[in-house]
């Protein structure tokens, strides 16, 4: 049985002492369950069911989670922590069959599943992870399970949509929103609402914090799309430009490419082919650094974090509300 890893900083920005101690405790508990909750009776599918476990991660999901929780007036409760590891298991099982789709060779600086053994290993293994998450769903009753379910759902669909071009007529930039929002905020937006009912919040705090979960979750991943663009591989430790060069439809590219500005003919141009070519690539990167979609996306991305911290406003002042406060900062300020 692997060793599930221990200490480092929290995902969100936890500046509270009692706070931050009280938290990494809970952490480390969701962790060492994480591991227990994906053993198998084989070794090999306990193996690859660890893989990425052991590739390590932010643990942001079952971090908001349990700092959710703390909303309420019994955060301390066993299902919380089972809660946590609902989400954190079904985001790692999409991790597999990400990675299938994305034909990648690694995941957090390992080996990917896929690349390892192969894709059909690596999609059952996600298929295993996402049967097991509902195993432990089930134990929180029947209306976690619907939550799940209709979470899977949406998470499923912003994956297929990701793989189709937009109808004839269909607004791209719309089209990617709803891929972002499916994709990742859906499963931030049930980590929020997971710890805010279980560690017994008010409704209305519940639905606070699902709301301000879908869409800073959305707006964290729109500021990576910025950063993908804007970023020097010095302080970003990233290439940047992976996804231009992969044809990735991004927040800045898809605004760029709406633009009609006479001046943009060029750069429409090289984003209409691909950019495999370090030539064109390097060209297409330098016009989209000082094109004005790339203040247009921060300035969508500062908004949406504006809304997201807005909700908050449902919660007393104290230390989770300016954690969640500042974790809006932070994708803010990541993409300006």
């Amino acid at each position: 049985m692997s060793t599930p890893p221990q200490g480092g900083s929290l995902a969100l920005p936890v500046t509270d002492p009692e706070l931050e101690e009280r938290l990494r405790s809970r952490l480390d508990e969701v962790e060492k369950a994480l591991y227990a909750h994906v053993q198998s009776r084989f070794p090999f599918v306990t193996e690859a069911a660890s893989h990425l476990l052991d590739a390590g991660g932010k643990r942001f999901r079952p971090m908001l989670v349990l700092l959710a929780a703390e909303a309420g007036d019994h955060p301390g409760v066993d299902d919380v922590v089972t809660a946590a590891c609902v989400v954190e298991i079904t985001h790692v099982g999409s991790l597999y069959h990400d990675d299938v789709m994305d034909e990648a060779d690694l995941r957090r600086g390992s080996e990917s599943a896929n690349a390892r053994w192969d894709n059909l290993v690596a999609i059952l293994t996600g298929d295993f992870l996402f049967a097991k998450s509902s195993e432990l769903t089930a134990m929180l009753g029947a209306d976690a399970v619907r939550i799940q379910a209709e979470t899977f759902t949406r998470l499923v669909e912003g994956q297929i949509l990701e793989t189709v071009e937009p109808g004839p007529g269909e607004d791209r930039l719309a089209h990617y929103l709803e891929v972002v929002a499916g994709k990742t905020g859906s499963l931030i937006a049930t980590s929020a609402r997971y710890g805010a009912r279980f560690g017994g919040a008010s409704p209305e705090v519940e639905e606070a914090l699902a709301a301000y979960g879908e869409i800073v979750g959305s707006a964290f991943q729109l500021s990576d799309d910025i950063i993908d663009i804007a970023s020097d591989s010095v302080e970003s430790g990233k290439t940047p430009g992976t996804d231009l060069r992969e044809g990735v439809p991004t927040l800045p590219v898809l605004m760029a490419q709406a633009s009609n500005a006479p001046d943009d003919a060029r750069l429409r141009e090289l984003l209409s082919g691909p950019l495999t070519d370090d030539t064109r690539h390097a060209e297409a990167l330098g016009l989209l650094r000082v094109h004005p979609a790339m203040d247009q996306a921060r300035a969508y991305v500062i908004e949406r974090a504006a809304e997201a911290k807005a909700l908050l406003g449902v919660l007393p002042d104290g230390p989770v509300r300016a954690a969640l406060e500042a974790f809006a900062d932070v994708v803010a300020t990541r993409s300006s």
